[in-house]
């Protein structure tokens, strides 16, 4: 286990768990609550095959407290500089080769909403609930909220849910797609480890990188260029199955 000052990372049989621990609601100090270095130095280094994002203690996250956003504002240094660190930390999880899963439960508001919508699968309690409440402060998601929750909900339901900054609950999240499945263990840890070890397992990283790398192709790729990229791999998978059996000692 490794603990920074406000997240605790550790190793689960090649499954990595990042905490967000700042309790009771886990606020973060700074948009870039883990460095973008050290988060890609721990999945090279532990070759993990997954990650799941949780809160400690009972609550996801709150997101960043008002008057640290404020102090931000007035700071010297513009705060542009630290807000795009935060952008660049949640796009490199959205772009991690490996599958990454926010496993929620309590308060997953405004940062913290945008760090699960950055993630791969979303599981949430049934005590879970979401906002984006920066409108009721004169302020508005800053960490790439608009664009992601934009990407999921019709322009009606994202307006209604930015610009009103209504509470919502776990059953209306998952109506709405933000969540892919309220779970009905008490510790979405848990449950997310052994969702991610029961797809990994016995799969080399190459496999899960390429299988990560196609279903992106398939979102952002023209679907010639996808399919081209998909026989690509194949037939590089195929070519080293064929050469670890050739090696493989007859019995």
């Amino acid at each position: 286990m490794t603990e920074d000052k406000y997240t605790e990372r550790v190793n689960k049989e090649g499954i990595g768990i990042l905490t967000l621990k700042n309790p009771p609601q886990n606020y973060l100090m700074e948009p870039e609550f883990i460095s973008r270095q050290v988060l890609d130095e721990w999945i090279r280094a532990d070759e993990l095959k997954g990650l799941v994002i949780a809160g400690a203690g009972r609550h996801f996250s709150g997101g960043a407290r008002l008057e640290d956003i404020f102090s931000m504002a007035e700071a010297e240094a513009p705060m542009e500089v630290e807000m795009e660190k935060g952008k660049n930390l949640l796009s490199c999880i959205r772009e991690l080769n490996i599958p990454v899963i926010a496993a929620i439960n309590g308060v997953c508001f405004g940062g913290g909403l945008e760090i699960a919508l950055a993630c791969h699968i979303r599981f949430c309690t049934e005590n879970a609930l979401f906002a984006f409440p920066e409108s009721n402060h004169g302020l508005m998601p800053g960490l790439g909220g608009t664009v992601m929750l934009g990407e999921r909900l019709p322009f009606p339901e994202s307006l209604k849910m930015i610009l009103g900054g209504d509470m919502i609950n776990a059953e209306e999240a998952l109506s709405m797609k933000i969540v892919d499945s309220i779970i009905k263990a008490s510790d979405p840890v848990d449950y997310s480890l052994g969702f991610l070890k029961k797809i990994t397992e016995g799969r080399s990283l190459i496999i899960i990188h390429y299988v990560m790398q196609a279903l992106k192709n398939a979102k952002e790729l023209p679907p010639e260029d996808a399919l081209k990229e998909e026989t690509r791999m194949f037939a590089e998978l195929a070519r080293q199955e064929a050469k670890n059996r050739s090696r493989r000692p007859e019995v």
